[in-house]
């Protein structure tokens, strides 16, 4: 059988994009650790008040630098309402929601992240410079969503 010089030559570059998009995915998942979490936390949503670490939210310091922001979403909130961080520091933020799914963003950081009811997520940011941030939600979430947000203080 003899392929045509054409199709042969759009086979090639139909192959060689095939192989650059999984090279560059697989990139992205192991060498900068984009890939999905492969170990799902879950919570039972309705003792979310109940179960350690969510029954205390809040800011805790677990290093030298490094500190770790448990969080609580639910309708137009978040607990704790702000935190305060200095400079410089590694903050892991280990969040749920109590009733729906919510979004959480952070503008001018990489923290951009789905919260689903039910499932535990952590994202990880430093902070590098001394700034106010805001976090707000991203994902309508009911009539009150435009009023959902919390700040974070990195101190000098």
């Amino acid at each position: 059988m003899k392929v045509h010089k054409l199709e042969e030559l759009w086979l090639i570059i139909g192959v060689v994009i095939i192989g650059l998009a999984i090279a560059i995915t697989g990139y992205q998942a192991f060498a900068k650790e984009m890939a999905p979490p492969s170990h799902i936390e879950t919570i039972d949503p309705t003792k979310v008040s109940e179960t350690p670490p969510f029954n205390k939210p809040g800011l805790k310091k677990i290093g030298d630098n490094e500190y770790e922001a448990v969080m609580t979403l639910e309708a137009f909130k978040f607990e704790p309402q702000k935190l305060e961080v200095p400079k410089g520091a590694k903050v892991t933020f280990k969040l749920t929601s109590k009733d729906v799914v919510h979004g959480i963003n952070i503008p001018n950081t990489n923290v951009n992240t789905m919260v689903v009811p039910g499932h535990i997520q952590t994202i990880t940011q430093t902070f590098k410079k001394s700034d106010r941030f805001i976090m707000i939600c991203n994902e309508y979430c009911g009539t009150g969503h435009d009023t959902m947000s919390m700040q974070i203080v990195v101190k000098e």
